[in-house]
């Protein structure tokens, strides 16, 4: 069950040139417990930070377990998943932790996504997942990062993994009982890594929700979309309906929300204490401020065409689209800087508030769907409906 497929690893063995080679790969996560979590159920929250901008999000018919990826746009195969929710309740993510161990001469390296995959579609459990770094530890790992796991049981974890070693860190022995996380590793060496800026704002921004109360509405609304920062007045997102309706330029390179996050996708495990619920893949389809989010189940059996057909998905595409209205310079330099006001300002001529409305239908419509039994079919047609609603939200948004 354990052992690395020879298929996963040359597909992850290809060669690509990425951000990831410069130390742009930065992502920002929570790991969250059932007692963190208004709805009893443990979750994972990931900020996708990458070069690769347009992603997809695939279902993948497996045995044991079939299951959901996020994946790169030009690799839809799922055999690398950069985030991922299986049949069983089990979800896991990633960030790369620069301060880990590094590989060294002849080892296997970023193999992350074809570790992700590999656990969607063979393991139930922490536990499992722990047998399966046990077994697989050594030059052929290639990993240095920490993984967000859950499983259908609540259990919650950080795992900080090398090719020669990991630690767990269990999510329910902070007060906050959660563990937020970015590119350095507390096992690592210490000062160095990246992220710390939004680990400190990730931190803060946890600090000020209801104990306890914490959800998927609440984490795109005020974390993912988040553009303040700890050291610098920087307005936040619900500070914007104060700004006149005039380029207000902040540079986000040290934000949550910046320009090369891909997406935003939030895991909510089953309930504990009810083996047979429904675990929900919430994703937020390109850079989190152009996007609504939308839900997705394993039990579907399948995803909406708007999350995975053609060269681009449909909702990343107009992701992309409506991103240029707020970062509007092809210069490298200048593509890190974000037009506030085209947000939202007091004129109200920004575009956010249109899809902040929509993504409250989303959740409305969710809550009115219930958690009750559902056949495929059922959740086949809300995904669907739920989709083109955001989708339609998104392509009212012109210049």
């Amino acid at each position: 069950m354990f052992k690395r497929s020879i298929i996963l690893i040359v597909l992850a063995g290809l060669a690509r040139v990425s951000l990831l080679a410069q130390g742009a790969e930065q992502c920002t996560t929570t790991v969250i417990t059932p007692a963190a979590s208004a709805s009893g159920r443990p979750m994972l929250w990931k900020n996708r930070d990458t070069d690769v901008l347009s992603n997809k999000v695939v279902f993948i018919r497996e045995q044991p377990f079939s299951y959901l990826a996020l994946v790169d746009a030009e690799d839809a195969s799922g055999r690398r998943a950069w985030a991922g929710l299986n049949a069983a309740g089990f979800g896991i993510m990633n960030t790369v932790a620069y301060n880990l161990p590094g590989a060294l001469t002849g080892d296997m390296k970023d193999q992350e996504g074809c570790v992700m995959a590999d656990a969607l579609r063979t393991c139930r459990t922490v536990a499992d997942f722990e047998a399966y770094l046990k077994a697989n530890q050594g030059p052929g790992l290639g990993c240095q990062t920490n993984f967000g796991v859950i499983d259908a049981t609540g259990r919650a974890v950080l795992i900080e993994t090398h090719n020669r070693g990991y630690r767990i860190l269990e999510a329910s022995e902070p007060s906050e009982k959660c563990l937020v996380n970015s590119n350095w590793s507390r096992s690592g060496q210490p000062g160095k890594g990246a992220g710390y800026l939004r680990f400190e704002r990730a931190t803060e921004l946890l600090r000020t929700t209801t104990p306890g109360q914490l959800t998927p509405h609440e984490i795109f609304r005020r974390m993912a979309r988040d553009t303040g920062h700890v050291l610098l007045q920087t307005p936040t997102i619900a500070e914007l309906k104060a700004l006149p309706a005039k380029p207000h330029w902040i540079l986000t390179k040290d934000c949550i929300n910046k320009s090369y996050t891909s997406c935003a996708v939030v895991l909510v495990g089953k309930d504990p204490k009810n083996p047979a619920s429904r675990a929900t893949f919430w994703v937020l389809p390109g850079e989190p401020v152009t996007a609504v989010a939308l839900p997705l189940w394993v039990e579907a059996g399948s995803v909406p065409e708007a999350f995975w057909k053609g060269k681009d998905a449909p909702l990343w595409s107009e992701s992309l689209r409506i991103k240029k209205r707020i970062r509007p310079f092809p210069e490298t330099e200048k593509q890190e800087y974000l037009d506030l006001a085209g947000l939202d300002n007091r004129e109200g001529t920004g575009f956010l508030p249109r899809l902040l409305a929509a993504e409250d239908q989303v959740f409305q419509k969710v809550q009115a769907f219930g958690d009750g039994p559902k056949t495929p079919d059922e959740l086949v047609t809300l995904q669907n409906e739920l989709a083109h609603l955001a989708l339609e939200a998104m392509k009212g948004i012109q210049p």
